[in-house]
Parts: C-alpha cells; structure tokens; sequence
C-alpha cells in the first residue's frame, strides 16, 4: 500500500480539513489520522473502508494509485462510487491529448484509470478541438473502413454513456475486449445494453452489456498514416503529423 499515506493527506487537503476535524468525521482518533499520514502504520481493512466509504472512491484507487498526480475534477461520479480517471495537464493548466502508441494499446486496458500509466504516454495539444478531454486511439483492423487499420482516431470523452447519440462512432474500452472502435446504438432503455457495429458488413454487430463497459469516447477526427513510410511512423512523428496538419483535421472534424 505504498500510497495510501500520501493519498489520505492529499484527499484530506483536498477537502480543506485539519487532521483533527477528519478524524472527527470518521470517528477516528487525531493521532490514528497522523499514523496513517507520516507512514509509522498502515489503516487496517475496515478503516480502509471508511476511506473508501467516506471519499466515495473505490479502495483499489486509494491504495494502487498515486492520487496526487490528477486533478480533483479528474473523478467522475458513477452511481454511488467516484471512479478516477487520469487528466493531464500542462503548465497553463490546458489539458493535452495523450496518445495510446499501437503497439502499447493492448495494455491500455490494465492501465486506463492508473495517473502512472497515463502519465507516460507521449502527449500533444490541438487547441482547435472543442471543448472536453480527449486521446488519441490506434485503429487496427478493417472493420470500420474507410477509417483503415494504422490510423489513429481523437475522441472525446464521455462522461454518462446514457449520452450515445445513435449511429455515431466512438472508441469503446471494454472488460472483454479491450479497445475498440464502431458504430454505437443505444439499447439501454430496452436490454441494458450498448450494440456494437462495424461498418464493414464483414463484420456482424454485436451487444455489450452496460456493466461491461469501462469508458466511451465519441469520434472527433481521426488521420490516416497509410501514405507514410512505415520508418516514418514512430511516435515522434505522429505527433508532427497530429499538429502539422491541424487544417485538415479541422475539416475532417467538421463533416463528422
């Protein structure tokens, strides 16, 4: 539990209470809430609980990240539980877009709600893209053609999945299935359920069920890497590609 000492003390400024009115709060005592911060000891699973409990964040989170490496806002609320989600930012505070490398994407799925692993990827910043967070996904396959396997999609994340606009398209992170990109219908209403389409007829639609899906991102632009020397397709060079031609992807964003 290496960092459920900073992160009490982090969540505990956060929240502007001193050691003595946090412990109030959860029935502790001062010197207990001090133990804990200063490292002398570790909170046993019930007071892990309280935390949990109290913070309203998954016990996972509070011992297996470093919570001091996202913002506050960087907690989404779902149901009765605040599930992390890692926003970087530069330093005028702008958030930039992260880019999920093609040969890491498969890992992605270990590592979306953890600030280290976020905190890696290579990042870039196009201001021209509208309001929200957003990434930059690797396209594998021929499924959704004309967007073609090798291409990378910018997404804007979704905070409610009850928001999917029917027949738009969006990168979908799954506890199957990891990452992927189609068409989405919402069927929640009548079966609970997202249903999933490529538009290459190859390919047969398929349903998620709500409980399954970790994240949802709606397609903003995307480019296309196909006219480049595969040398030419290391990350530094994608990131070039990303900001040089921010013309077209404007253009691209515009008829989406």
């Amino acid at each position: 539990m290496k960092h459920i000492q900073a992160n009490i003390k982090h969540l505990r400024s956060l929240k502007e209470l001193s050691q003595e009115r946090f412990a109030d709060e959860l029935g502790w005592s001062r010197s207990i809430v001090g133990s804990y911060e200063e490292g002398r000891s570790e909170p046993p699973i019930d007071r892990l609980i309280d935390l949990s409990n109290y913070f309203k964040i998954p016990i996972d989170i509070l011992v297996r990240n470093d919570l001091r490496k996202a913002k506050d806002t960087s907690f989404i609320d779902i149901g009765s539980k605040r599930v992390l989600f890692p926003i970087t930012v530069n330093e005028d505070n702008e958030d930039l877009i992260e880019i999920i490398p093609a040969k890491a994407s498969a890992g992605y799925l270990s590592g979306y709600d953890d600030p280290e692993y976020i905190e890696q990827l290579q990042k870039i910043k196009l201001p021209f893209l509208p309001t929200g967070t957003h990434r930059a996904f690797p396209i594998k396959g021929d499924s959704m053609l004309p967007v073609k396997d090798g291409s990378f999609v910018v997404a804007k994340f979704v905070e409610d999945i009850q928001d999917v606009k029917n027949g738009r398209t969006y990168v979908v992170l799954t506890k199957d299935d990891g990452l992927v990109y189609k068409r989405v219908y919402n069927l929640i209403e009548d079966k609970n359920v997202l249903l999933l389409s490529s538009d290459n007829k190859v390919y047969q639609p398929y349903e998620v069920p709500i409980e399954n899906v970790l994240e949802l991102w709606e397609f903003t632009c995307c480019i296309n890497t196909q006219e480049y020397d595969e040398k030419e397709l290391k990350m530094s060079s994608i990131m070039a590609m990303f900001q040089e031609l921010k013309v077209e992807l404007e253009a691209v964003q515009k008829m989406a």
